[in-house]
């Protein structure tokens, strides 16, 4: 497809997919709103590299402009891998209805040195989302919650057309706006709606010219009524005397069809011979007692079940195929199956189960009597290997062992068959006691022809003309049923059923199940039969319900409505859905794109419970938070992939939704043509308030012809004969009171709850206080809203039930429209007289009062409603609310979210470090310690003072709408957060440092002063769209102040890049120098923030290509190079800086991390070799060890260049460094032991390794010295990595390489070094000899016969095919460790290694070290491991007191950043073609989730220092860590360079 050009105001759903594929949002339910115009988009999101994109495609099923809609017609859209963006590919909705999509993909395998199997292709799952229809009514929209639809038994509306446009015209007037009808075709003998004898004929009774009558009539109703029409279709049965059936009679099952059934009708047949033989046995017929029904069950067995032998369906008939076994056995054709040659000692078990394994055919089918057999050659094998080849003497024992093997065989199939007894007769006695004895049953009397002893379970079709063509056994015809807390999916009917055989099925004799099949060739009659069904009614009908939903096919129900909605798109489907588990529900609303389930008020038998239903129905809370993104969006060009291509984009303004999670949405009925009315089941009265509540829900809402007019009982569908009558069909219908039902009050009920529906009121405060319930529905932009009270009526209520405490509505205004009651009569001889009426079905005697006494009285800041103390049960008031100056609430939202971008304009990166950050440390640093971080009441102090402490908090509360959240609760009692909010930039905006941020003070004054005199329950909402908006709008800053490799990277990218910001600012008590105050980066949050403890040398510049360079924060790069550059000494750079003041000078890799930094700084930055020539104020003289404080004359007396410095820091190794730190002793370390403070360093000039440190201290990362006098550990280091450590090994030949290449380039001046010998040693040759003893010194082969090529000693190696953590330390055995400091050197000098030797050495890393976010420091198998750390732990265990084990086992984030880059870098090596290379960098992105995992749910929004074992959360650990973040930063800006080739 060509490039994708969007329209200005592009309305856009945000649909993300994890790396398996599959949606992540809130629930999985994906609902989206109707189609509009110009369509809107569904924009899936797939990060560039994630597994699904290896090969992979997206395939999505939404029709293309001009296409009709196939449901396995799928477009493709390709996925091109790119490791660092993110897809996005934009999807045009035209349609409503359910779409699906899957994505295909080759699996990523498992990652191997070796060249490992490619899998197979796959798929993943088949997702679904749902769009809803657009309904219309007269041009006028009509969303699905503003439905208020009506019910209807069809048959009982009267004469055509004079009756049925008289109740049309009633419930027109009444404010309903669509028409439920009961099937209205050609009804089955037992004259039920649900039991339809011609599917393609309306019926004759009601509409004599058939479907003319029909058009005719759904024209009247939209066009004179304002009503939609909506139809039940009922697909799984068809009445039993469907004269089609006779013709086709395989479209049920019977027993040609499903021979499995036999046995069921057997027993059919059984049980209703038995019943009519009950008197011959002396038994009674007419059951008065649980006795009768004794004496009936005890007769079943020996005079019914014993009689057809059903048993014999279940077993092995053992004379028959025992004998079959000997006569195979005596053919000699058979010998032992090598299964068997030891058969002779097995036990009888052994050989039962043989025969069971390999023998015996028809175990998971009921195919007819003695249908399980055993195959007599196999059989035979066995007798052959126990008996050996036939022999006439032996003929009888081995009859006799296979009648003995086969009876036990049996024993499991007949306890099956017992149990299934047992079943049987529990099922029977259960449906005969409801039948005849329960109360609320039927109690059908005597048992004869009428009422058999139980309901038959199969439908025989009689014997003529046309059935005789058929096999008998096809005339046999299983009824439909349903089955109690049955499996929606599983077919009751089917082969893998005994429901029908048990008897648990509830069987409907009138309706004969229909068999589909798989697909339509397993049925073309019935599919086409019922395809043309679904296709005429939806020619006339605006919806669909579809009865007995849950046990009508799935894929069926599938294929029938996208028939239907081939015919009319925009289908309205409703479902009767009792499948009793909600995720089963919702796998039929996604998959049928379901508009809505029916739920039923009148199920309901309390106010209590009534409250929870109205509740789960009502909508969001009042307040609920805006996830959309309301402020204009712009997507990148070169993040954008329209149609799974890159495409070009306009900077257009899209207002992106992010799909919310969604309950599935309901119909909820007062009550249904099911229910029974309140009368019967309540107090009638409660049809009043019942009916107020359910219209107050924000849901489509219904009732049905009977309800309004207070009808004394439900109506039997099936045979009553007295048609409709209600007087609001004979009249004007008025709102107000009046007599003969409710109808003039459910007017303005269905009004209003119309009038919300279409106009978006969907928050909603329910408040459930005695037997009142009152309901508060709002919209959430204009704060509109009506507030319902109503008092139910349940039976012993009498005429009051309590009162209503005074209701304080704050902030609003509210005005009465009306209160009513409703008395009915309901003495018996009222029901009787009713109920006597042989023509008309009428309501109760019943009157509508209006109330008086209600009082609203309006305060300055609420409005305070009164009820009166005659306010009975059936009761209800309505009232129209408003907020004051809320008319402009929608102009509120766009002015409080307008103006952030240029509000934020001007700050810089330094700016956003406070407006977003600044832990508690920090921000008591900038007030002097007056100010702290913000603390929630009863959550506690944010983790930042700035923007992103608040938005951690709020992000779940927003996106789970947590309104019962303390920071929700906080800002309703007052406005405290938003002064803290201003009042920290009002203070920090004078600072001259700091003035552009008057700018967001003066943006976030104006909008919190615009939000503070709203009421108080919305104060939460607004402050959480403010923040969000300020948020995004700082965070969209910092990304334009960076790379554009940040800008247009994926969102993972963005969040580490962000973490620079975290990490610089300014700081009262630590700087680069010691004379001004300069931004400087800290090591981690909050641990390492303020003064000595912020600037480490070791971890800044290990951090500083990541969250600088790769960043295109150049400046900040430039400043801490120079800062540390200005205090070399000794040829090392301080570990602390100390302002420059008091630097310390004890780690020997620090220096070598800032010469890397240097050499990246040069070969990143444009121009970037010019630092060599910048001239820096040294703090100490060069090339001398005096130590002076930071004031004296001598401190930034000279000046050198940074070549000079680089110069210097390798000559003085080159001759060997030995000194004593300056002011040695405990007031600079109080643990350390005397000898630690001494350090030396010295080149071994045969291999041109350096060495240095001892057993006393620890000059590396691992760097935590033992600190426990009770476990003796104090001074002893836990990683002393003294000798070479590989890493600094590393570093040294990167530096040698990169300044012997500028030397020859005439770049750098120095050529070498001299050595303490005084031989002048060139770089390139030092260089040289590290890469000739490199692997030698440092490589464990995997084959211990090569170790005599290697310096190994091969008594202490633990691992094999890894490269050794240190060469000739002070413990040899720490030499062989397993850590991740390898991939250090392998990153920074690659040429050092063999690159097959490598990738192994990676591959034991990544099965060994790498946890979920971070490397293991230290093999598990090691015997020091020790993976959690506690820093408090103080014990006697010499190895984890006081945290000694800080680098003996938990998991740092940091290093798998150079883990990362150098398994990108190796595997990439042996990679050739784009598939390969595509595959190395989703390995890379597979070992990225859990990071990715942990920076999107961290409130730092940082990755953490370390973690315990297998990624555990870590107490002491810094939540947020510089390097953590910079290292992984550094492989992306590796991955970009590696994908130019």
């Amino acid at each position: 497809m060509g490039p994708n050009s969007l329209s200005t105001s592009q309305e856009v759903y945000y649909l993300p997919l994890n790396d398996a594929g599959h949606p992540d949002v809130p629930g999985g339910y994906i609902y989206l709103p109707p189609p509009i115009e110009p369509a809107y988009i569904v924009r899936f999101a797939i990060e560039g590299t994630s597994s699904i994109c290896r090969e992979g495609s997206l395939w999505v099923n939404v029709p293309r402009e001009g296409e009709k809609f196939t449901r396995d017609s799928f477009h493709e859209y390709k996925l091109h891998p790119d490791f660092s963006q993110t897809l996005y590919i934009d999807v045009p909705i035209r349609l409503a209805g359910a779409f699906a999509f899957y994505t295909t993909y080759t699996p990523l395998p498992d990652f191997s040195s070796d060249k490992s199997a490619t899998p197979k292709p796959t798929r993943t799952e088949t997702f679904y989302f749902d769009v809803s229809p657009k309904l219309m009514i007269n041009s006028t929209v009509l969303p699905i919650d503003s439905l208020s639809i009506f019910s209807v038994i069809s048959k009982l509306m009267g004469q055509y057309p004079q009756d049925w446009e008289r109740h049309l015209r009633g419930i027109g007037q009444r404010g309903y706006n669509m028409v439920h009808f009961t099937p209205l075709m050609q009804r089955g003998s037992s004259n039920s709606p649900y039991s339809i004898y011609d599917q393609l004929t309306f019926d004759p009774a009601s509409f004599p010219s058939g479907e003319d009558n029909v058009a005719a009539m759904i024209n009247s109703m939209e066009k004179n009524h304002g009503l939609l029409g909506l139809t039940d279709v009922v697909w799984n049965h068809t009445a039993n005397n469907s004269k089609w059936l006779q013709a086709h009679p395989e479209a049920g099952y019977n027993i040609e069809t499903a021979p499995h059934l036999e046995i069921a009708l057997e027993l059919d047949n059984a049980l209703l011979q038995y019943g009519t033989d009950l008197a011959k046995y002396g038994l009674p017929t007419d059951l008065k007692s649980t006795e009768d029904l004794r004496r009936v069950m005890d007769g079943l067995k020996p005079h019914c079940l014993d009689l057809v032998n059903i048993w014999e369906y279940y077993v092995v008939k053992v004379s028959r195929d025992a004998q079959a076994a000997v006569d195979a056995w005596s053919s000699g054709l058979t010998s032992a199956d090598s299964k068997v040659v030891a058969a002779k000692d097995w036990s009888l078990k052994q050989k039962v189960d043989f025969l069971r394994e390999q023998a015996l055919t028809g175990a998971n089918e009921f195919a007819g009597r003695f249908h399980r057999t055993i195959d007599p050659n196999v059989a035979a094998a066995l007798l052959t290997s126990v008996f050996g080849h036939a022999d006439s003497d032996r003929h009888q024992d081995a009859l006799e062992a296979m009648t003995q093997w086969l009876n036990a065989l049996n024993v499991p199939f007949y306890r099956d068959y017992d149990a299934d007894v047992a079943i049987i007769k529990q099922q029977v006695q259960d449906r005969v006691r409801y039948l005849r004895l329960d109360d609320d049953g039927p109690k059908l009397g005597p048992i004869n022809k009428r009422h058999a002893f139980v309901e038959s379970y199969f439908t025989r079709l009689p014997l003529n003309d046309t059935t005789k063509m058929h096999d008998p056994k096809a005339l046999f015809l299983v009824n439909n049923g349903w089955v109690w807390a049955a499996d929606a999916m599983k077919d009751n009917a089917g082969a893998a059923s005994r429901a029908y055989l048990r008897r648990q099925v509830i069987v409907w004799g009138d309706c004969v199940k229909l068999r589909y099949g798989k697909e339509p060739e397993d049925n073309p009659f019935l599919w086409d039969f019922m395809t043309r069904y679904s296709r005429l009614m939806a020619k006339y009908f605006a919806g669909f319900r579809i009865d007995n939903c849950h046990s009508t096919p799935l894929h069926v129900a599938e294929y029938l409505l996208d028939q239907a909605r081939d015919v009319r798109p925009d289908l309205a489907v409703f479902a009767e859905l009792f499948t009793g588990d909600e995720k089963m529900d919702y796998v039929f609303v996604k998959r049928l794109g379901l508009s809505a389930l029916i739920r039923e008020a009148m199920q309901a038998w309390s106010t209590q419970e009534v409250s929870r239903l109205v509740h789960m129905h009502g909508g969001r809370p009042i307040g609920s938070f805006e996830i959309d993104k309301v402020s204009s969006g712009k997507k990148s060009k070169s993040s954008a992939v329209a149609n799974g291509a890159h495409g070009s984009f306009e900077q257009s303004t899209e207002i992106v939704h992010n799909i919310r999670q969604s309950p599935v949405h309901a119909l909820f009925m007062d009550c249904t043509h099911d229910n029974e009315m309140p009368a019967q089941k309540r107090d009638a009265r409660d049809t009043l308030p019942n009916a107020a509540l359910v219209n107050m829900c924000a849901c489509a809402t219904g009732s049905v012809m009977g309800y309004d007019e207070v009808y004394p009982k439900l109506i039997d569908l099936v045979h009553e004969p007295r048609l409709y009558h209600s007087s609001f069909s004979d009249h004007e219908v008025k709102v107000g009171a009046g007599r003969g039902g409710i109808g003039r009050i459910k007017k303005l009920l269905n009004q209003i709850h119309t009038f919300m529906g279409k106009h978006g009121y969907d928050e909603t405060f329910i408040h459930h206080e005695g037997e009142y319930i009152t309901v508060h529905r709002m919209h959430p932009k204009t704060r509109k809203g009506y507030f319902t009270v109503a008092h139910t009526a349940f039976p012993g209520y009498g005429q009051g039930h309590g009162s209503l405490s005074p209701v304080h509505l704050s902030g609003t205004k509210a005005k009465l429209i009306g209160s009513w009651k409703l008395d009915v009569n309901v003495s018996e001889s009222a029901k009787q007289t009713v109920l006597n009426d042989k023509q008309f079905l009428r309501g109760l005697p019943s009157s509508v009062s209006d109330l008086s006494g209600v009082n609203v009285e309006i305060k300055v800041d609420e409005a305070v409603i009164t009820m009166p103390s005659h306010f009975p049960p059936g009761s209800i008031a309505i009232f129209e609310t408003w907020i004051p100056g809320a008319e402009r609430s929608e102009g509120l939202d766009r002015y409080v979210t307008s103006g952030a971008a240029e509000a934020f304009s001007d700050s810089s990166l330094v700016d956003l470090n406070f407006i977003m950050y600044r832990s508690e440390p920090e921000e008591r640093d900038a007030s002097d310690g007056k100010d702290g971080v913000y603390a929630i009441p009863g959550q506690g102090p944010l983790v930042y003072a700035g923007l992103q402490g608040w938005w951690s908090c709020l992000r779940d509360v927003v996106r789970y709408n947590k309104l019962g959240h303390p920071i929700c609760n906080h800002l309703r009692e007052g406005t405290w957060a938003m002064d803290y909010i201003v009042g920290r930039l009002d203070r920090i905006s004078k600072h001259k440092d700091f003035s552009s941020l008057s700018k967001p003070a003066a943006w976030l004054r104006s909008r919190f002063d615009a939000i503070r005199e709203i009421p108080s329950f919305l104060r939460p909402r607004c402050f959480a769209l403010v923040i969000q908006i300020a948020y995004e709008a700082a965070w969209a800053r910092g990304l334009e102040l960076m790379s554009e490799d940040v800008q247009n990277g994926q969102g993972f990218v963005q969040s580490l890049a962000m973490v620079s910001v975290q990490m610089t600012g300014y700081m009262n008590s630590a700087s680069l120098n010691p004379f001004n105050s300069v931004p400087c980066m800290a090591a981690g949050l909050p641990h390492f923030t303020s003064s000595w403890a912020r600037c480490w040398g070791r971890d800044i510049f290990i951090a500083l290509r990541g969250l600088y360079l790769a960043t295109g924060r150049y400046s900040d790069a430039y400043n801490h190079i120079v800062a540390f550059a200005s205090v070399l000494k000794h040829g090392m750079i301080p570990n602390l800086l100390s302002d420059g003041k008091l630097p310390r000078y004890n780690s020997r890799d620090s220096v070598w991390f800032f010469l890397q930094a240097i050499q990246d700084y040069t070969k990143m930055v444009p121009n970037g070799l010019q630092l060599l020539k910048e001239n820096v104020d040294r703090r100490f003289l060069p090339y001398d060890d005096t130590y002076f404080e930071f004031d004296d004359p001598r401190a930034y007396s000279e000046k050198s260049s940074i070549e000079d410095i680089v110069q210097e820091a390798l000559q003085r190794h080159a001759t060997g460094l030995s000194f004593r730190e300056a002011n040695a002793g405990p007031s600079i370390d109080s643990q350390m032991k005397d000898a630690g403070f001494n350090i030396e360093i010295h080149v071994d000039w045969k291999t041109g390794i350096i060495f240095g440190g001892n057993q006393h201290n620890c000059g590396t990362w691992m760097d935590k010295m033992g600190e426990s006098e009770k476990a003796g550990s104090k001074g002893v280091p836990g990683t002393p990595r003294d000798g070479a450590p590989i890493e600094i090994t590393g570093l040294l030949a990167s530096t040698l390489a990169w300044v012997a290449e500028l030397h020859e380039q005439g770049y750098y001046r120095k050529g070498g070094v001299t050595a303490e010998s005084g031989e002048h040693v060139t770089f390139r040759n030092w260089a040289s000899k590290l890469q000739e003893n490199f692997e030698r010194c440092y490589y464990v082969p995997v084959d211990s016969s090569e170790d005599g090529s290697y310096d190994v000693n091969s008594a202490v190696v633990n691992r094999r095919g890894i490269y050794k953590d240190l060469y000739r330390s002070g413990k040899e055995y720490e030499d062989y460790q397993l850590r991740p400091n390898f991939p250090i050197a392998m990153t920074v000098a690659p040429w050092l290694f063999t690159p097959e030797k490598a990738l192994g050495a990676l591959e034991v890393a990544d099965k060994y070290l790498r946890g979920p976010t971070g490397m293991a420091t230290l093999d598990p198998s090691d015997l020091k491991y020790r993976p959690y750390y506690i820093n408090s732990e103080d014990s006697t265990d010499f190895t984890t007191s006081k945290g000694r084990n800080y680098h003996q086992g938990p998991e740092w984030i940091w290093p798998i950043g150079f883990f990362l880059r150098a398994l990108l870098k190796f595997d990439l090596l042996r990679k050739t073609t784009k598939a390969e290379r595509t595959e190395a960098f989703q390995q890379v992105t597979r070992r990225l989730e859990g990071c990715k995992i942990a920076i999107r749910e961290s409130p730092w929004a940082g990755l953490a220092e370390l973690t315990q074992k297998n990624g555990e959360f870590c107490g002491d650990s810094s939540p947020t860590q510089a390097w953590s973040a910079g290292c992984l930063l550094e492989l992306f800006y590796d991955a970009k360079e590696f994908a130019k080739g």
